[in-house]
């Protein structure tokens, strides 16, 4: 039975959303291409051949969307501002249209009673920094701090609590390493380089945001995944000691002050770009950490693999979602835990949790999920537990508020409490956003 008593009463109740998952609108009021623009145009870079070019169409939408997480009873949204459409070009200069489109989103989130979650960076990068060398380079993380700057100072009358990055694993690994997100390279020592800048960034970002809105709540969003060894043998549980560092210990050492991992180091082989200054900046004390978890990992040695050198299979007798990621609750629970009390975290949101499923639609228009309402039921008591042990958990965030473009994926892989209808733009709420917005009238209620 789902027991989320330990929840405090000031728990914050919240889903999020991403720009270029979302907002279509590409080449309007001044918005440039970012590197997904480009990635998502490459023939074979996405299923189906899908785009962000419209996506939900939100940047038209939007009021819609926020009445409906009105409707769903929602604490906080989190949402990204998508800096191709602040400063589109490399030259610096600032694109006033695009600022009065996430000025207007405020005022509105504000006068619903939801508190604003932006984060800085949800993977969109100007394409015209890309050409410049992107996250591979020094000056990327300054123009980052540039833009930071821009937002904060237009925004931060309004809003306290900031992002710097989202998923910066994603950014460096999947999109300079494996080379299935954008920017699409494929290269070890590109992708430590920018791994560092990205840390760097977010270090000069942290820094702009205090300095432009004294008082500001300010962290960083990192996927974790627990990781387990595919078998008892020496190498396995040796992978499975490598796979910690690449996917967890790399972006939580260095941003909790810790340098990053000298195993790691060593097993990559990329000297660091470190300069004067930059672990301090990059290890800056932080107001929250956000967590994003969808999956644990069974990792297997794998020598003839990239460094780290393992491979992930499936694990036994698991659950697994449409995206063939397992289903595994107290995996939530475990990393809290370990936020906590490895790393000190004074404040922990679970900034992204969700699950897609292939989401029947009935006759009469409405939208049943029991998957996904069980999923987030399981992930909720997941919290309340690790609240029960002293876990400093402040908030949920469900993934995400809308269906939207999947990444990669496009758009056949569904997240949403809402449904969307990409032909009509319709909106439906889903038997999950109806759960979901009961366990919250629950919790404000007892």
């Amino acid at each position: 039975m789902m027991d989320l008593s330990a929840l405090p009463d000031d728990f914050l109740w919240g889903a999020a959303t991403a720009a270029y998952q979302i907002e279509g609108a590409v080449n309007e009021d001044g918005r440039a291409p970012s590197i997904w623009d480009t990635f998502s145009h490459t023939p074979g870079k996405v299923d189906n051949g899908d785009t962000g070019d419209v996506a939900c169409d939100h940047y038209r939408r939007w009021p819609e969307d926020l009445a409906l997480a009105g409707q769903l009873g929602l604490d906080a949204y989190r949402f990204s501002i998508a800096w191709p459409r602040v400063v589109p070009l490399a030259d610096g200069v600032v694109n006033r249209a695009g600022l009065d489109f996430y000025d207007r989103l405020t005022d509105a989130l504000l006068a619903a009673g939801i508190t604003p979650f932006p984060t800085l960076y949800h993977w969109d990068l100007p394409q015209a920094q890309q050409d410049r060398g992107g996250w591979a380079v020094r000056d990327t993380a300054l123009r980052f701090a540039d833009y930071a700057d821009v937002v904060a100072s237009r925004l931060g009358d309004r809003i306290t609590h900031w992002a710097t990055l989202n998923e910066p694993l994603c950014s460096a690994w999947i999109g300079h390493l494996d080379g299935t997100m954008a920017p699409g390279l494929t290269d070890l020592t590109t992708a430590v380089r920018a791994s560092y800048h990205l840390h760097l960034g977010h270090g000069l970002a942290v820094q702009a945001l205090r300095a432009a809105v004294p008082g500001a709540q300010i962290g960083i969003v990192n996927n974790l995944s627990p990781i387990e060894p595919a078998s008892s043998s020496a190498a396995d549980r040796a992978a499975a000691v490598r796979a910690d560092g690449h996917i967890n210990r790399w972006w939580l050492d260095p941003v909790f002050g810790r340098g990053y991992p000298e195993d790691m180091v060593k097993l990559y082989g990329v000297e660091l770009p470190v300069e004067e200054g930059d672990l301090e900046l990059i290890g800056a004390p932080l107001d929250w950490i956000g967590l994003n978890y969808y999956f644990r990992q069974f990792v297997a040695d794998d020598p003839t693999a990239p460094a780290p050198g393992f491979r992930q299979v499936r694990g036994p007798n698991a659950e697994h979602t449409a995206m063939d990621w397992e289903v595994h609750g107290p995996g939530l629970e475990q990393l809290i835990l370990r936020l906590g009390k490895e790393y000190g975290a004074r404040k922990i949101y679970v900034t992204e949790n969700g699950s897609a499923y292939q989401d029947t639609v009935t006759a009469d228009g409405t939208v049943h999920d029991p998957e996904r309402t069980v999923y987030f039921e399981q992930h909720l008591a997941a919290c309340a537990r690790a609240v029960a042990q002293g876990a400093p958990l402040a908030g949920y965030f469900a993934w995400s508020l809308l269906d939207n473009f999947e990444w990669a994926y496009g758009y056949d892989k569904r997240f949403g409490l809402i449904h969307v209808d990409y032909e009509t733009q319709r909106r439906t709420v889903k038997t999950s956003g109806h759960r979901y917005a009961e366990l919250i009238r629950n919790h404000r209620a007892r």
